[in-house]
């Protein structure tokens, strides 16, 4: 199962981390969870689905830490964009750095939304938040999301 599952594990946070260091943490952090519910006996059905959840709510501890140490990811660098890269590349690098500029609070709710495909409903679950509270927040995150984009685009509208 171990060999079957992490590179679906380790591909779902490396894309949403934004860093394959901490992807690998967070991987290693769902493996070692995962071993400790099954030692429990807690474990309903071991899949890899039961342990992208576990990623996910890895993930979503590690944004909330975050928050508390007060210490963002950092950007992108230029180098990672390459002259030669076709505008859909660079429209999903830039889109990347703008959602990592966001605050963590910010991040979790557009990605569990708009990356993984939550319900309004399931993301205030994973949030700890109200529906209503998780809506309000994902209205602020879209704003800011869209005003850095538009600011790092180098628009003025």
């Amino acid at each position: 199962m171990y060999d079957r599952a992490v590179p679906q594990v380790y591909g779902y946070l490396c894309a949403r981390a934004g860093s394959p260091m901490v992807a690998e943490d967070l991987t290693a952090e769902t493996f070692l969870a995962a071993v400790q519910a099954i030692h429990k006996g807690t474990v309903p059905d071991l899949t890899v689905a039961w342990l992208i959840g576990v990623a996910r709510h890895k993930l979503v501890d590690h944004w909330r830490r975050q928050t508390r140490e007060e210490s963002g990811l950092r950007l992108l660098s230029e180098d990672d964009v390459e002259e030669d890269d076709l505008d859909p590349r660079i429209e999903r690098v830039q889109a990347r750095a703008t959602l990592q500029q966001l605050g963590a609070h910010h991040r979790s709710a557009l990605t569990l939304r708009y990356l993984d495909g939550l319900s309004v409903p399931e993301v205030a679950d994973h949030l700890g938040r109200t529906v209503h509270a998780t809506e309000a927040l994902l209205v602020r995150a879209r704003n800011a999301f869209r005003a850095l984009y538009v600011e790092g685009r180098g628009d003025d509208n």
